[in-house]
């Protein structure tokens, strides 16, 4: 298993990003890459709390198959820590029945002041050796690239 991390400058305070995450009606809005929609099934968003969401691939196209499904990804965890304005910490884990995406992995996402906004930093721990690191680039620079345009 490896570490993958991805950053980005917002212009947005670290408050208006925190909010974007702890309200699902918004991390539903920005969290799925490109090409994919996510159904917020269970959200608990306190240290402990439990979420479950599904992404959905909106074309049949795609160029890897879903983890669960041809065209879904099922990604069910916990909240480990919510420190508001600063950082959040989940732990994922994949339903699928190939081995190459068991494990879970834990997502910390910080939010750093700075004269432009927010850095924003994403540090994914244990990613499933199933997960293309050139895909989960992809896919974490694209979910940056939408919290961006939801809160500037």
């Amino acid at each position: 298993m490896r570490t993958d991390t991805a950053s980005k400058v917002i212009h947005a305070a670290p408050h208006a990003l925190y909010q974007a995450f702890v309200t699902a009606d918004a991390l539903k809005t920005w969290l799925p890459p490109q090409g994919m929609s996510c159904e917020i099934q269970t959200f608990e968003p306190r240290a402990g709390g439990a979420y479950r969401m599904v992404l959905r691939y909106e074309s049949l196209g795609h160029a890897t198959p879903g983890k669960t499904s041809e065209n879904t990804d099922v990604v069910q965890g916990r909240f480990l820590e919510l420190i508001p304005d600063r950082k959040i910490v989940w732990q994922a884990e994949f339903a699928s029945d190939d081995p190459v995406f068991a494990g879970t992995m834990t997502m910390t996402w910080r939010f750093d002041a700075v004269p432009e906004g927010t850095h924003v930093t994403i540090l994914c721990e244990n990613v499933p050796d199933g997960i293309r690191r050139e895909d989960h680039d992809e896919g974490l620079r694209s979910t940056l690239e939408n919290l961006a345009r939801f809160v500037e």
